[in-house]
């Protein structure tokens, strides 16, 4: 074996080991941040994922973004609601459609908490170059592709 094949597999195998601490470090964050804000794990995360969004959106949607079952999606919307964070309101444009809308006072404290705890965040990124940066993020959007198929494949129950 040569030395670059050893040399790439130590790294593999570093990164394998550091992306199972950043996953648990960010998981155990993501469950202080619901801890505070008297939420489940799942919720905040959605919260996240609203504030990506242009606008309202369907429980479909929803289901959608988090991976849940649209079941699953609606008692998510039911928590979400009864904190007070989103509300349901009809489509004006199709009666028959329901749109769940972030609260905006509620989702602005939302956001001040997370705007307050990444205060930090860009400075992780003062060492790094451009391409060292479109680097992550490439990466990201593949482990966020990989993620979404993982999930798919378990709630299919091919794992």
């Amino acid at each position: 074996m040569s030395g670059n094949g050893t040399t790439r597999e130590r790294l593999l195998d570093e990164l394998s080991t550091v992306s199972r601490r950043y996953m648990a470090a960010y998981a155990l964050f993501n469950q202080a941040v619901a801890d505070r804000l008297k939420l489940h794990p799942t919720d905040v995360q959605c919260l996240n994922l609203l504030g990506l969004e242009d606008g309202p959106v369907t429980t479909g949607r929803i289901a959608e973004l988090t991976g849940l079952t649209t079941g699953s999606a609606t008692r998510l919307v039911d928590r979400l609601e009864k904190a007070g964070y989103v509300v349901r309101e009809r489509d004006a444009a199709d009666r028959r459609r329901v749109l769940v809308t972030t609260v905006p006072e509620r989702f602005a404290e939302f956001g001040r908490i997370w705007d307050t705890l990444g205060a930090g965040w860009y400075a992780l990124f003062d060492e790094l170059d451009e391409s060292e940066i479109g680097l992550l993020v490439g990466h990201m959007r593949r482990t966020v592709d990989f993620s979404a198929h993982q999930i798919a494949r378990l709630r299919d129950g091919e794992v």
